[in-house]
């Protein structure tokens, strides 16, 4: 397959003007009706994607406000049911449902037919164990068929699904599960990655013991163990199991629960609806990464990677592809060689054995590629037509290093596509398991920018009077409800964390227009007066490593329980343009010795914690952190002192409980600044 089918937002394009009338003189003037017209644009992605409901639905959208809107009542959807849609025919094509992989360079493949009744094994299995509607499924599990087996098992009843990866450590899982009170826990006891092999029995263990309400273990192992095999109960056959159909639940059931941190607190149980994340997902990944089904003519063979852990939404949005029938490609393990034997050519690999025709990870590993001088032509990448990057924002050197290549490639393979190979960047979130900011196929595309704001996503740059700007870098806001918003927050008592984390900035009427809140996402963003973006980081003071969230209050948990640690800051400086540099100012108790012993302590109790993707870069011993007169750190106007912003525009000394420590955090700006110029 090359890039000449024709593209997806252009068939849909074509669609609404035979079937709607509705014509556009350009692709901004689309996305401002997708906007104004919440109504009747949601509605033509449901018509359009031939959504089924056995029960016909009052309303698109009842209350057009954030957060509180009701979208498709009366509509009843699964998202197991929309992937199993795709079954006979995918199938009759001669096409798999998943390709995957692990660092064995083993390929396997997934048979429609075989996900289907895997995921109708297990699902019976839950259903006999007396799993209903509404309860939660937890599981411990990498990036394997059986994960997505397990969740498709698991929407297919009504449970809700909800996963963190085996490289997390033990407390950081059980911050995220505890909150939730799973009833049942899916779990590996071991899990391969840079050529390791790490043992998780005391991981589980230690799960066990902290989840009280789990009263069903499932292990996927390759040992013999006292509870149920994964592998045992998917390997069942029956009549029941062939006539099992997924259940259908109300629009807004709730699918799967995803974790968010921000700056303080436990991490944020996030619940997804299915109905509200099938509609987005399948407008996202096909309108906007131009995505096909496999089996379709205009897009045959098409097939799918975006490397991910199960602990990233970029899992979820793999897992995605199989809603429109499209071939997904997986990998587990890790993208970048063994600590001793570096090897940025392993997804490329795996890329030319899958056949992948689409490939994305996040903006980081495209750097390291890039940095490493990997060399492209050593695989065969012919059937690659598109990139995609997303978790920080990719350099504009980056991406030309790669169109450099790719160019150079299409002269020997013969590829169309690769002679300006087109980049699917988008930026989104955790938060709504969509994106803001992506790709269109039919727009012109510039190194560092990323094309368009998406249809039926109503975002502006917001200046510090809460005011749309154009050209100038604002807060990423979402004026407007999309169908994938958080329905809730688990166990939020009158859903007073979920309004602190996205409204409390931009609060009813606060601007004076009557309007209701706004959604404030806390990335910085420029809009261009072409429509192109360019995302410059976090505005807020959540860590983002290698296109991962966290915290820092966890971070601060794994580092503060070590008896030497008084107390901790860190910050993450990835902010327009620059990569993540991210140090951890720690003050130590008198007498402790601030050497490569203690150093490596403090990372030790990091990665134990939370995981080695979240290690400093530098770490500094200080005499105080700065605390606002009610004690909170002051993350953020540290942060903005190390950008270069001035002292007296970013912090109130009279707000300071101990104004003089600034003097050191000012000294070690202008040194940091000076180094970095």
């Amino acid at each position: 397959m090359t890039a000449a089918f024709v593209p997806q937002i252009a068939l849909y394009r074509t669609w609404l003007a035979e079937q709607r009338g509705l014509t556009f003189a350009s692709y901004e003037d689309m996305r401002q009706w997708s906007v104004r017209d919440l109504h009747g644009f949601w509605r033509s992605i449901w018509d359009y994607y031939d959504l089924q409901s056995p029960t016909p639905f009052a309303a698109v959208i009842t209350e057009r406000k954030m957060p509180g809107a009701v979208w498709f009542p009366g509509a009843q959807v699964n998202y197991a049911r929309q992937v199993f849609r795709h079954v006979d025919a995918a199938d009759a094509a001669g096409l798999p449902a998943i390709v995957s992989c692990g660092e064995d360079g083993r390929l396997c493949e997934t048979s429609w037919p075989e996900l289907r009744r895997k995921a109708a094994a297990l699902a019976l299995h839950l259903k006999e164990k007396g799993i209903k509607p509404g309860d939660r499924i937890a599981a411990y599990l990498p990036n394997i068929p059986e994960t997505i087996i397990a969740f498709l098992a698991s929407a297919s009843i009504g449970a809700i699904w909800s996963v963190c990866a085996p490289d997390m450590a033990a407390p950081a899982v059980i911050d995220r599960f505890k909150q939730i009170e799973p009833k049942v826990l899916i779990a590996c006891d071991a899990v391969t990655y840079a050529g390791r092999r790490h043992d998780r029995k005391d991981v589980l263990a230690e799960l066990r013991r902290s989840l009280p309400t789990v009263e069903h273990v499932i292990l996927h192992s390759e040992a013999a163990a006292p509870d149920a095999l994964l592998s045992d109960i998917v390997a069942t056959t029956g009549a029941a199991i062939d006539a099992f159909e997924p259940a259908w639940l109300p629009f807004d059931h709730p699918l799967w629960i995803v974790y968010s941190s921000g700056t303080t607190g436990l991490p944020k149980p996030i619940v997804h609806g299915h109905g509200g994340i099938v509609i987005v997902v399948l407008a996202l990944l096909g309108l906007h990464n131009d995505l096909g089904c496999s089996y379709h003519e205009n897009s045959f063979g098409e097939r799918y990677h975006w490397y991910s852990s199960t602990g990233w939404i970029m899992w979820n949005s793999q897992v995605g592809g199989l809603l429109s029938g499209t071939t997904c490609c997986i990998f587990d393990g890790s993208p970048g060689g063994t600590k001793d034997k570096p090897d940025w050519t392993t997804l490329w690999r795996f890329v030319a054995q899958s056949k992948a025709t689409f490939f994305g990870a996040g903006a980081a590993f495209f750097a390291n590629c890039a940095k490493a001088e990997v060399d492209l032509a050593a695989v065969d990448l012919s059937r690659l037509r598109c990139l995609g990057s997303t978790g920080s924002p990719l350099s504009a050197d980056t991406q030309a290093w790669f169109n450099n290549r790719f160019a150079a490639l299409s002269k020997t393979n013969g590829s169309k596509a690769q002679a300006d190979i087109w980049w699917a960047n988008i930026s989104g979130g955790t938060d709504f398991a969509g994106a803001f900011i992506g790709g269109n196929r039919e727009l012109p595309q510039a190194p560092g920018a990323m094309q368009c704001r998406l249809l039926g996503a109503a975002v502006e740059a917001f200046s510090e009077q809460g005011r749309a700007v154009i050209d100038e870098v604002g807060e990423l806001v979402c004026t407007e409800p999309m169908p994938s918003m958080p329905l809730y927050f688990w166990n939020d008592k009158g859903d007073a964390r979920y309004r602190a984390s996205y409204f409390e900035t931009y609060p009813d009427n606060f601007d004076g227009s009557g309007r209701g809140p706004v959604w404030r996402h806390g990335d910085w963003l420029k809009v261009a007066p072409d429509g192109s973006c360019i995302i410059y980081g976090r505005s807020d003071a959540t860590i983002n490593r290698h296109g991962l969230r966290m915290g820092t209050s966890e971070l601060y948990s794994a580092i503060e329980a070590l008896p030497e640690v008084l107390d901790s800051l860190v910050v993450d400086l990835e902010y327009l343009g620059r990569d993540s540099y991210m140090p951890l100012f720690v003050v130590l108790r008198e007498g402790t010795p601030f050497d490569d012993a203690m150093r490596a302590k403090i990372n030790k109790a990091i990665e134990a914690g939370l995981s080695r993707r979240f290690l400093p870069n530098e770490i500094f011993a200080v005499a105080e952190i700065p605390r606002t007169l009610s004690g909170k750190k002051q993350e953020l106007p540290i942060k903005k002192l190390l950008l270069g912003q001035a002292v007296e525009k970013v912090i109130n000394k009279e707000a300071m409980a101990n104004p003089a420590c600034l003097d050191w955090y000012l000294a070690f700006a202008r040194d940091y600044l000076a180094r970095t110029a």
